[in-house]
């Protein structure tokens, strides 16, 4: 199943993403129609897709500005990283799960842009000038290399467990605020395995370390997933209305308005736990209980029709009308919020 996440979360009306083996779809079908269930096939062979992503050059063009191609997905060994001294500041991460490979790609292209426009854009001239910006383009590496030479939907970090044959956590519920309680599961096997404590993942507590040294100076926190076309901040992990509520969800409401000016693709934006569901240990509630004032989690295209398997052919309209999404939110950090 790959949404929801959780067979807790299925209820009437719900819809729900499912992947089943070819031997298994004629007795599926059947029984939906006998059931009168309404349903619809997405994609007819996922072996075929899978096979035909396995195919994809293991080695393209690097880091060349005029050379790299930004509409394809890259391994973890195209990718590169720099570093800056810190003011005021914006952080991003992509990649906090292995198999939503559209992260990655966005928070390539977002240096891309800044890069090659900051000349002709007077906005991200205004916004480099004023902010630097810390882009992690793979949060968790071991994972997204996993998917990408042994199980395409791997979604946790590669970290061995002493008791079970079960590898990884999932690095989005082993942050420390209200870890392991609603949303997240306590065993090894399960894809929201919060793991044996908080920041038991050496990803999670890099950046924890990361963020907490540097949190009087960074003021957003932006997280890139896939895919539900969503724009969420906090809580995710209980019901309340954060303190500066009005400030976020005036900065979540331009952003998915200038998102959907590009192609009319419409994102619902508010709280992670009523828009989306409920989950603890997320990198997003930690940054805003950390004091970071805006935090936000992206759930990049689509709504279901490819999911994790997003085509390369998509990678430009995602990142074109994110970016705009991403401008929106810093210039509003620029502007006094009361």
């Amino acid at each position: 199943m790959w949404q929801p996440s959780s067979i807790s979360y299925v209820t009437e009306g719900t819809v729900t993403d499912v992947h089943i083996s070819q031997n298994a779809s004629q007795a599926l079908l059947a029984f939906l129609q006998e059931a009168n269930i309404q349903h619809k096939i997405l994609i007819e062979d996922l072996q075929k897709v899978l096979e035909n992503g396995n195919h994809l050059p293991t080695q393209r063009k690097r880091r060349s500005l005029s050379e790299y191609n930004y509409e394809v997905y890259h391994s973890l060994e195209e990718l590169g990283r720099k570093s800056r001294a810190y003011k005021r500041a914006v952080w991003m991460d992509c990649g906090i799960h292995a198999r939503e490979w559209i992260g990655p790609a966005f928070c390539q292209w977002f240096v891309r842009e800044a890069l090659l426009t900051y000349r002709s854009d007077a906005a991200m001239r205004k916004m480099l000038k004023h902010l630097y910006f810390y882009i992690m383009p793979v949060f968790n590496v071991d994972g997204y290399h996993f998917s990408w030479t042994h199980d395409r939907f791997w979604r946790k970090t590669r970290s061995r467990n002493s008791r079970f044959h079960c590898r990884g956590v999932d690095a989005n519920r082993n942050w420390k605020v209200k870890w392991c309680d609603e949303g997240a599961s306590m065993h090894p096997c399960d894809d929201t395995y919060c793991g044996p404590f908080p920041e038991s993942e050496p990803e999670v507590k890099a950046v924890a370390n990361f963020l907490r040294k540097h949190r009087k100076h960074i003021q957003a926190y932006l997280s890139f997933h896939a895919y539900a076309q969503m724009l969420l901040y906090p809580y995710s992990y209980k019901y309340a209305t954060i303190p500066n509520f009005s400030c976020v969800e005036s900065a979540a409401y331009k952003a998915v308005k200038a998102l959907r000016s590009v192609y009319g693709v419409r994102y619902r934006y508010g709280p992670a736990s009523r828009t989306l569901y409920v989950s603890s240990g997320s990198s997003m509630d930690w940054a805003y209980k950390n004091g970071i004032p805006y935090a936000f989690a992206f759930e990049l295209r689509d709504t279901g029709h490819f999911g994790f398997l997003l085509p390369e052919v998509l990678i430009r309209p995602t990142c074109t009308e994110t970016m705009l999404a991403v401008k929106n939110i810093t210039m509003h950090l620029l502007k006094k919020c009361p």
